[in-house]
């Protein structure tokens, strides 16, 4: 649920909602994709502030208190229709979803950390909810528009807003009921204060230059995954599909993030450097690149099962790496580090896909745009090798 507000939610039915806010607010695709690239700018000054809320407040507060705020700012977006207040909208629930989706993270991670066996499910499942909040959207949108056209509402999309909104503060409620089973595997705030004065004298730090391939590799994940998820909609109603059709194809796209998680558990128990990262990256790119060249609909199809059922497995594998290699109570600021060059690479991709598709290429160069560097988001990512493995060769030199 968490994974469902911070991303489905508050993040990716914006995808269904560009459509109609661009033709009724007359946005160019720049524009329209700088509503996403100043989510990610919130996302990335959420990142960065998440590991001292930790501290001060504890994982599971952050993890409610960052969905209600991001929940009433969901409300809040359809109300305006001025662009200067819907970027600061879009800005501000980036940073709510970020302290959120960190903090899921963290959970998700220590409760693996309890059953080792099955910790790349726990992983992929907590990441995987994100499917929950796009499916959600593909069905209440479309019914929110119509609703709001059939009565003569001047701005039909701010329903859709106040829908999704209504859905945001249904599952902060459930995981408020759930605050109990969820803090058992939290330490307290305390011991995540102190954390790093109890760490072991063997324990690994995070030497940057250890890490460069699979930063680096993530950041070009976030670069091309974005544009994709932004635009695709916009793509299909230029190939002409039908309503019926883009809420069947958005569904089915979250239903495939549901499904990820147990198609890739495996991989990310297994592979303990940048592996993972450079497979799923690569299948991507694949997925990404298909609505650039073809508009048939099996294909269409094809392109959303396949991206729905690998991104968010994107996320877990660094989440795996940072377990595979680190320490316990490195776990926050390791997953948080991968989560500020997500953003950074977020904050580069709508932009520059939507100035692409501005131009003669449309929206299928902006796609062959993301592919590429999805592309060569796997190909850095195979050089990451794992730290312990590095460190281990440096001392026998």
């Amino acid at each position: 649920m968490a994974a469902a507000v911070s991303l489905g939610l508050t993040r990716f039915a914006y995808a269904l909602l560009l459509p109609p806010m661009r033709d009724d607010l007359s946005w160019t695709y720049t524009l329209a994709g700088s509503m996403n690239t100043f989510n990610a700018l919130g996302y990335l000054m959420g990142a960065l502030m998440t590991p001292r809320i930790l501290k001060l407040w504890g994982a599971v507060p952050v993890l409610i208190g960052g969905s209600l705020v991001a929940s009433l700012l969901m409300a809040m977006t359809g109300f305006f229709s001025e662009t200067s207040l819907l970027l600061a909208q879009r800005l501000l629930a980036g940073m709510a979803s970020a302290a959120v989706f960190v903090a899921g993270g963290l959970l998700a991670a220590r409760l693996g950390a309890h059953v080792p066996a099955q910790s790349g499910l726990l992983l992929g499942l907590y990441y995987g909810g994100t499917g929950l909040g796009i499916s959600l959207s593909a069905v209440l949108v479309p019914v929110a528009l119509t609703s709001a056209s059939q009565y003569g509402q001047a701005h039909p999309w701010a329903w859709a807003w106040w829908v999704l909104a209504l859905a945001c503060f249904i599952m902060t409620i459930m995981l408020f009921l759930v605050r109990r089973p969820m803090m058992r595997f939290m330490p307290e705030v305390s011991a995540l204060t102190t954390s790093d004065q109890h760490t072991d004298a063997g324990v690994l730090k995070m030497h940057w230059p250890q890490w460069v391939f699979g930063l680096a590799g993530y950041g070009l994940f976030g670069v091309g995954y974005i544009g994709y998820m932004t635009f695709v909609v916009a793509v299909l109603r230029e190939q002409g599909a039908s309503a019926s059709e883009i809420t069947l194809f958005y569904a089915l796209l979250g239903l495939a993030v549901l499904a990820s998680s147990r198609v890739w558990a495996g991989l990310l128990n297994r592979y303990q450097g940048g592996q993972a990262l450079s497979i799923l990256n690569a299948l991507l790119s694949v997925a990404t690149v298909i609505p650039a060249i073809t508009s048939a609909w099996p294909m269409m199809v094809l392109s959303g099962v396949l991206f729905g059922g690998v991104f968010l497995s994107v996320v877990a594998s660094t989440t795996a790496m940072v377990k595979h290699n680190l320490a316990p109570p490195q776990w926050a600021a390791g997953i948080s580090v991968f989560t500020i060059i997500f953003a950074i690479g977020q904050i580069v991709g709508p932009t520059v896909v939507g100035w692409i598709a501005d131009g003669p290429g449309g929206l299928q160069r902006g796609l062959v745009f993301s592919a590429a560097a999805l592309l060569l988001g796997a190909l850095l990512a195979w050089q990451q090798k794992p730290i312990q493995a590095n460190l281990k060769a440096t001392q026998t030199s």
